[in-house]
């Protein structure tokens, strides 16, 4: 069976609205993927502002920012569809939406960009919020990425996405165990817009700084770092854990790279060494922004060394769409009602069959 549909995926960096249209066939319980077109849409400062700031928000702003936000979703959505003419093509649309609201530990998590609007704008079926059952059923509702590793990835040993947050997955006993490991993009991105920059391309602003070991020690003292998986971080937590430290210090801005891309790295080895696998050599899948960053991969090479694990980057399309390709999937089986987020990964009582069904057409009864 093919599965043709539009995965949306807004991650904590804020660098964009990422927009996959892929085509996903099932044979005999074997998964396999296509992506035929695939788009990041950088977002307008405006929206970076609100999307940063919606959980200060008044309860009746707030609702009507996530209808709005669902507005956007819906008129990319469509902008996407005539750009690449496939109209009539489209099986579902499957959203993450954008989480400004994270909580589990009070069984509580929201992503904003409303179901029902993105369905009435487009005219499809659109599947959203699936991490909320999840976190209804006592886990993390984070990551949910690892049943795309599993059906989609499956010849790696651990994948490591550095979006915003690096988050990782591994091997636990037969199933997989993912957990937020730091964060990443959002403090590298912070930092470099402090010179001007929008990012620092391939981390050439870090290469040109020192480690600065008394930051690099307070960064790794986080009481986070100490708690056994699985575990998560909203972005607000993510910011609270670093920011701090980082945007406070006299250092300079190379330096303060620099020591972040260290202590990324060496977070990413220390949740490896929570999770050994009997091999002379592994491979670790690494997607996300952060793949792109020359100077950080070198950094997680040498840093993994030690461990046996060699650093895999995929091709391009893939390192930056794979979280979007992956809600697609989730979407698919959620539209199968079949499981799609993992209870070994998110601690949650059992696995689930997550997302909310909005459709876009009526029945006509003909």
């Amino acid at each position: 069976m093919v599965y043709k549909v539009i995965g949306l995926m807004s991650g904590s960096s804020l660098d964009g609205l990422d927009i996959v249209y892929t085509h996903l066939e099932e044979t005999r319980g074997k998964w396999s993927f296509e992506i035929k077109h695939a788009d990041c849409i950088p977002y307008h400062p405006d929206w970076v502002s609100k999307l940063r700031h919606t959980a200060t928000l008044p309860v009746s702003e707030f609702l009507k920012l996530n209808t709005q936000y669902g507005r956007y979703l819906s008129d990319k959505v469509n902008e996407f569809i005539d750009r690449h003419n496939i109209h009539h093509q489209v099986h579902f649309i499957a959203s993450h939406g954008h989480t400004v609201f994270h909580e589990p530990e009070n069984n509580t998590t929201t992503q904003i960009g409303d179901g029902a609007t993105i369905a009435a704008v487009t005219g499809l079926p659109v599947i959203s919020d699936l991490r909320s059952l999840d976190v209804a059923l006592g886990g993390q509702g984070a990551p949910i990425v690892p049943i795309g590793d599993k059906l989609l990835f499956g010849g790696y040993d651990y994948f490591l996405n550095i979006g915003g947050i690096a988050n990782i997955t591994v091997p636990h006993g037969d199933s997989l165990m993912a957990f937020d490991v730091c964060p990443a993009n959002q403090i590298l991105n912070v930092l470099a817009q402090r010179e001007g920059l929008e990012m620092d391309e391939g981390g050439q602003l870090a290469a040109q700084g020192t480690l600065l070991m008394d930051v690099l020690s307070q960064l790794n003292e986080a009481d986070y770092y100490s708690q056994r998986p699985p575990k998560s971080l909203s972005n607000e937590a993510a910011r609270d854990l670093v920011f701090p430290i980082l945007l406070e210090s006299k250092h300079s801005t190379a330096s303060l790279l620099h020591t972040t891309v260290q202590h990324i790295a060496e977070q990413v080895a220390e949740a490896i060494k929570l999770f050994p696998i009997a091999k002379e050599q592994t491979t670790m899948l690494v997607t996300g922004g952060g793949a792109f960053n020359t100077f950080l991969m070198l950094h997680l090479q040498k840093a993994l060394e030690p461990l046996n694990v060699t650093v895999a980057v995929p091709d391009a399309t893939i390192v930056k769409f794979k979280e979007a390709l992956i809600m697609g999937l989730i979407g698919a089986l959620r539209w199968r009602e079949e499981t799609n987020v993992l209870s070994s990964v998110t601690g949650a009582s059992r696995d689930s069959i997550s997302g909310a069904l909005w459709m876009g057409h009526s029945y006509s009864g003909e």
